[in-house]
């Protein structure tokens, strides 16, 4: 279950809704055989049938990293929010934290039906997610129709172009260790690498300064362990949403950070170029930031994208 005050140290400082401004259900749903878990948030008051913000965490991480407070603040402001994990993180079935674009995406799909079957929710459908979840809700909304508005803060729209800002050492490592991971996890012979490391190991996250950023928006009464199968290396060099986006009809914000380490805010305003009903807002923030010290902001400027976006 997510609780209501994370024990995280980036969130300390926050302004939170009052508890009564809103409430909390734990949803449920199949995916593909598996159990995942999540919490639906509903706004307080007389409204009626509100449209649903369908999040997921960012890369190789729990619900509980800081996302209650942005579902909070979508209840505050009268939209429901469904917050769920991924298969293999959370609450969710399993504990491999395998990080699979493709499985993460059917667990998306299986939560907006999920959703869709609970009568204190509109019809208004709203994909939301930050770092790798909104490569994901941004590929979703490529190849669906339903989508009303989409939200992709500080998005991970080209894994090619991060992997190659590496250096070629880094492309080599990671393949090596992928492919071997794959061929020897099915015989007890897989292998992990850390979801956040130092530039100088071989981890799904190496950017300088990224990890002590990543690790206090951890909820230390987890069970998270900093690791995933190496083979989810393969599948993030591999994935460009970047070349769907021209395909996406819903109107769609991108929220980028200029001091961002990971994505390059310069290549998310070129790429939202392709958008045909696309906002592109740029802020002094840098990839986790919009969670912790610029969480105002960030939030802010969510809040009035929806307002405009589902008038």
């Amino acid at each position: 279950m997510t609780r209501r005050d994370p024990v995280n140290r980036a969130q300390r400082r926050l302004s939170r809704p009052p508890r009564e401004r809103f409430a909390t259900r734990e949803l449920a749903f199949d995916a593909d055989g598996d159990t995942c878990r999540g919490t639906l948030y509903l706004p307080g008051g007389d409204g009626e049938d509100p449209p649903v913000v369908v999040m997921a965490p960012g890369l190789g991480a729990e619900r509980s990293f800081g996302y209650p407070a942005v579902a909070e603040r979508f209840a505050d402001a009268g939209y429901a929010a469904f917050l769920f994990d991924y298969r293999g993180f959370g609450a969710s079935d399993g504990d491999s934290q395998l990080v699979d674009p493709e499985g993460q995406r059917a667990d998306y799909a299986a939560a907006i039906d999920r959703v869709r079957r609970v009568d204190a929710v509109g019809r208004g459908l709203v994909l939301w997610g930050a770092s790798l979840s909104a490569a994901h809700v941004l590929t979703l909304a490529a190849e669906r129709r339903d989508p009303d508005a989409v939200i992709g803060a500080v998005p991970m729209l080209d894994g090619r172009a991060i992997a190659r800002r590496r250096g070629g050492r880094y492309l080599a490592r990671s393949g090596a260790a992928g492919v071997r991971d794959l061929l020897g996890h099915r015989f007890g012979r897989g292998r992990t690498v850390p979801i956040v490391g130092t530039a100088e190991e071989l981890a799904a996250i190496t950017e300088p300064g990224t990890k002590r950023k990543y690790l206090d928006l951890v909820d230390r009464e987890s069970a998270w362990r900093n690791e995933t199968p190496a083979r989810s290396l393969l599948g993030l060099v591999g994935y460009r949403p970047v070349t769907q986006l021209d395909e996406i009809r819903a109107p769609t914000l991108l929220l980028a950070g200029t001091d961002d380490a990971i994505v390059d805010s310069e290549a998310v305003v070129d790429a939202g170029e392709a958008l045909s009903r696309g906002t592109v807002v740029t802020m002094p923030a840098d990839h986790f930031s919009p969670f912790g010290d610029d969480f105002e902001p960030a939030i802010g400027h969510q809040l009035s994208f929806l307002r405009d976006a589902l008038d």
